[in-house]
């Protein structure tokens, strides 16, 4: 349903966002410290699919606030194309298969993961323009 083009659009309405790379990946970061990258599965990532098929299209992570906020987006957003994999287990962070999510989810989702790291005063006067 989105594209990466719409993430890096979502992403550059959030104050004093800047891209990245790390490891070779697209990343979206706020005070240093990136909040979403692009994700691809790592042929270890494809082997623990075995012969399942494992989600296909652009795939983002998207930092949580802890583990507790991890398990409460998956469960209500399963089908909007959150999901995990054993390599995030104990990591604070989703995975969003973009073809399958809205874009009004993924912008909360972004929001979300910006907040982790935001500064507190940006994080304010963002929300409070909101």
């Amino acid at each position: 349903m989105v594209s990466l083009e719409d993430v890096e659009r979502l992403v550059g309405q959030l104050p004093e966002t800047e891209e990245t790379t790390q490891h070779g990946r697209r990343t979206w970061a706020v005070a240093g410290k990136g909040f979403a990258w692009e994700r691809p599965f790592s042929k270890a990532d494809l082997k623990r699919y075995g012969d399942e098929t494992p989600p296909d299209g652009p795939i983002l992570a998207i930092r949580v606030e802890d583990l507790a906020e991890k398990e409460a987006v998956l469960a209500a957003r399963a089908g909007d194309g959150f999901f995990t994999i054993p390599h995030f287990n104990g990591y604070a962070a989703v995975l969003v298969q973009l073809d399958k999510v809205p874009e009004d989810v993924l912008r909360d989702a972004l929001l979300d993961g910006w907040l982790v790291y935001a500064p507190a005063s940006v994080a304010k006067a963002h929300l409070d323009g909101r």
